[in-house]
C-alpha cells in the first residue's frame, strides 16, 4: 500500500497571463512518517516533437512528513518561452506534478494546458512575432491524467 495518497491537487489562479507564476495548492495524506523527504518536481512539455524543450519550473523537497494529513503551496516561475521553438508557444501543451521518494517517482499528475491570445481578433489573425505579454494559458485543471507506480517505501 502507497504511503502517501494525494487527495487534492488545484491551481489557485487559472486562467492567467503566460508570465506569470504556476501556485499550485497540494494536499496528501501520509500513512506513516517518511523518514526522507518527498521530492516535487513542476515539469513544462515545451515541445511534443522532443524532450529537449521540457523545462523544470521547480524542483523541491518537502518534509518532514508526519503521519496525517500535508499540504503546501508548490510555487513555480513561468516557462522561459524563448527557450521553446516560436511553433509550440501557442496552442496546447502538457504540464507535470511529479513526486517522487527516494528518487523512485510514485505519482505524476498531468494537465493540458492552452496558450492563446486573449483577443478573439489576435487569436484570428496573429501578430507575426509572439507578443508573450498578451498570451493567457489556460490550465484545464477539471481532467487531470494521474499515473501511480508502487514503490519501495523502505
Amino acid at each position: 500500500m502507497a504511503a502517501i495518497q494525494v487527495s487534492n491537487v488545484s491551481l489557485m489562479v487559472n486562467p492567467a497571463r503566460y508570465q506569470e507564476e504556476f501556485n499550485f495548492y497540494v494536499r496528501f495524506d501520509a500513512i506513516e512518517e517518511l523518514r526522507d523527504d518527498l521530492e516535487w518536481k513542476l515539469v513544462y512539455v515545451g515541445s511534443s516533437e522532443s524532450e529537449k524543450y521540457d523545462q523544470i519550473l521547480e524542483d523541491v523537497l518537502v518534509g518532514p512528513v508526519v503521519r496525517g494529513p500535508n499540504e503546501f503551496v508548490l510555487n513555480a516561475p513561468a516557462p522561459d518561452w524563448t527557450k521553446i521553438p516560436p511553433e509550440h508557444v501557442l496552442g496546447v501543451t502538457v504540464i507535470l506534478l511529479i513526486c517522487s521518494y527516494k528518487e523512485q517517482e510514485f505519482i505524476r499528475v498531468g494537465y493540458y494546458v492552452n496558450n492563446d491570445y486573449e483577443t478573439e481578433e489576435e487569436r484570428e489573425n496573429p501578430p507575426d512575432n509572439i507578443c508573450i505579454g498578451r498570451v493567457m494559458r489556460n490550465v484545464l485543471v477539471e481532467q487531470p491524467r494521474v499515473t501511480t507506480h508502487s514503490i519501495n517505501w523502505n
